[in-house]
């Protein structure tokens, strides 16, 4: 684990490999960056991007509009190779003006595997200095993750390496090192930040780790379950337009639970459902459950377990997330929980998943992952010795990373780092009731985290809660707290509902 202090790694960066060449006096320009010299690295392009005239590479995301009211900047790409089999690519984005100072690593999402330029996009709109990396591969899930290299690289190594070099550029271009570094990631972002966190404790002064996929293999077997459970027999598959009566169903249980009847479930742990209210009494409709399918959805809100020591594997999906259940629930298993098993596991693309066994083959998951992809250890310490702050967010509604799995973690955070009261002093996790997987759905689902984690950061300001709207037709017709995590918004009893001021955390 890396503990080195954050003053004494920029102090001996060269026990790195690291020798820049740049003025001591300013900035330099930006196509002397490919001058930039590391024993394991090769700066490969260095170009200046004129305010609004940035276009994606082929293959890139996104479309040229997306990025037309960019301000100009010099871009930077580079290939990482820590080790002989590492094939990491890279690019950090330099505000050419306005430079706020500080540095920015973005995470990205499934397997990787490509370059976030809309996050790189996002954080230099605020004046940040970017970087964002493939972590080593490109595309989803292969053969690629057999290879132990490429897998570490994938697991936590690129992010690390790839914070190393973008800071040295950054110092480079600006003969200046960042005042402040922080990591902004959601799903395998949100993994990738958290793992940072665990791994490197003193790269980042500030985190946002939003519904992160911190227990990849977990969520993967539960896919598998989902899939086997559904697929039991042919009556056992609940198609998508039943998805909306069972929604209402778990809303008309649940809704009212906090005296708010919004259409949104505030905290779905006190929600009570059971699929069976909506068994089917005369002929099948989209309006109820056979007995198959009853039983099918039950399995969808359980947690998956050891069939033979009965520990717990991965938490069910919550009450309200029914309408995104295609993303387990599809004819087919989810893509990302598949390729896990199929590329990592058994090294065969035509593997089965009607043949995993929930038994004997976690063992052999367990000894492949080895804690290289997970990011599960709750002993945060060593981040929070470092004066680190780590801000981690869910959706409620998630139906791609059970919600379940941030709570759990969290909670045995807080008892590995001596309880609430000290936890809260580094991290804390904000629930987001009725938001899907990132974003979306019908909670307060627009909010700043990076804006709150600066002010934690760089003023001392805890976030005890974070302002929160929901956006329709471009207009903000509600707003609510984002409570700190075990807290909850509770409504005062009087004033409209929609309005944040009339709801505590409690």
């Amino acid at each position: 684990m890396q503990l080195i202090p954050r003053l004494a790694r920029v102090l001996t960066m060269t026990a790195v490999g690291l020798a820049i060449q740049a003025s001591s006096a300013m900035a330099a320009p930006c196509d002397s960056l490919t001058g930039v010299k590391f024993s394991d690295a090769t700066v490969t392009v260095a170009q200046s991007v004129a305010a609004g005239a940035f276009a994606p590479p082929a293959g890139g995301r996104g479309g040229g509009n997306q990025f037309g009211d960019l301000p100009a900047f010099c871009r930077v790409t580079a290939t990482l190779k820590p080790t002989s089999e590492s094939d990491i690519k890279i690019e950090v984005w330099l505000p050419a003006s306005g430079w706020n100072g500080k540095f920015q690593a973005v995470g990205n999402g499934g397997w990787n595997g490509n370059i976030d330029q809309g996050a790189l996009a996002t954080a230099l709109r605020r004046g940040y200095a970017a970087a964002s990396t493939d972590t080593g591969h490109e595309g989803g899930g292969g053969p690629w993750m057999q290879n132990k290299e490429k897998l570490i690289d994938y697991g936590h190594r690129a992010v690390h390496e790839m914070t190393v070099k973008a800071k040295a550029i950054v110092n480079a271009f600006y003969d200046s090192a960042p005042k402040f570094s922080y990591f902004n990631g959601c799903s395998a972002g949100g993994r990738q930040g958290l793992k940072a966190a665990l791994q490197y404790p003193d790269d980042f002064d500030g985190i946002v780790a939003g519904a992160p996929a911190l227990n990849a293999t977990g969520r993967a077997v539960f896919s598998m379950w989902v899939a086997q459970s559904l697929h039991k027999e042919p009556g056992s598959y609940i198609p998508a337009s039943k998805y909306p009566a069972i929604n209402n169903a778990v809303l008309q249980a649940c809704d009212g639970l906090d005296a708010v009847k919004d259409g949104v479930i505030e905290n779905p742990r006190a929600c009570k459902f059971d699929p069976k209210v909506l068994a089917c009494t005369g002929a099948e409709s989209d309006s109820c459950l056979t007995p198959a399918q009853v039983e099918a959805a039950q399995k969808l809100y359980q947690p998956v377990k050891n069939s033979r020591t009965g520990k717990e594997i991965f938490p069910g999906l919550a009450p309200g997330s029914e309408l995104g259940w295609s993303t387990f629930g599809g004819q087919q298993p989810f893509a990302i929980g598949a390729q896990m098993f199929q590329f990592m596991v058994f090294n065969n693309p035509s593997w089965d998943y009607k043949t995993l066994n929930f038994d004997a083959d976690m063992a052999k998951v367990d000894q492949i992952e080895n804690g290289v992809v997970n990011a599960l250890d709750p002993n945060l310490k060593p981040f929070a010795a470092s004066k680190g702050k780590m801000i981690m967010y869910h959706g409620w509604a998630d139906p791609q990373i059970p919600s379940g799995s941030s709570v759990e973690y969290y909670t045995r955070a807080m008892d590995a780092m001596g309880g609430a009261n000290k936890a809260k002093e580094s991290v804390r996790l904000y629930m987001v009731p009725g938001m899907n997987h990132c974003g979306g759905g019908p909670g307060t689902t627009t909010f700043d985290m990076v804006a709150a984690l600066e002010q934690w950061v760089e003023n001392g300001k805890a976030p005890d809660s974070i302002p929160a709207s929901r956006v329709a037709n471009g207009k903000t017709d509600r707003t609510r707290p984002l409570c700190a995590y075990p807290q909850v918004a509770t409504y005062k009893g009087s004033g409209s509902t929609d309005d944040a001021a009339n709801f505590s955390c409690k």
